[in-house]
């Protein structure tokens, strides 16, 4: 059964834009939350356990992108949280585990 077309986006820009918000923004928030973890953990864990976790929150923040009614709330919260995961590695921030 298709999809009703009144739920379906019609700017083809809005709908760039959700694709974009969702794989960019969502890759984005994902790495800076693990560079945040390294601040926290020994780099070696947050490594592996990347492996695993990464994927799962990307497509989690992938798929919010598509659900959310406005893509522009998207952005600003994928860029806040990115900035926010990523102060304790621009601040050098480092309590030396394992270095």
């Amino acid at each position: 059964m298709p999809a009703n077309k009144k739920y379906l986006t019609k700017s083809p820009w809005l709908r760039l834009s959700k694709i974009l918000a969702g794989s960019l923004g969502g890759y984005a928030v994902m790495m800076s939350l693990h560079v945040c973890l390294t601040a926290f953990f020994p780099k070696e864990n947050v490594i592996i356990t990347a492996y695993f976790t990464g994927y799962i929150l990307w497509a989690c923040l992938l798929l919010y992108a598509f659900i959310a009614q406005n893509v522009w709330k998207v952005w600003a919260i994928y860029l806040l949280m990115t900035l926010v995961f990523s102060l304790p590695y621009l601040l050098n921030f480092n309590l030396h585990h394992g270095s």
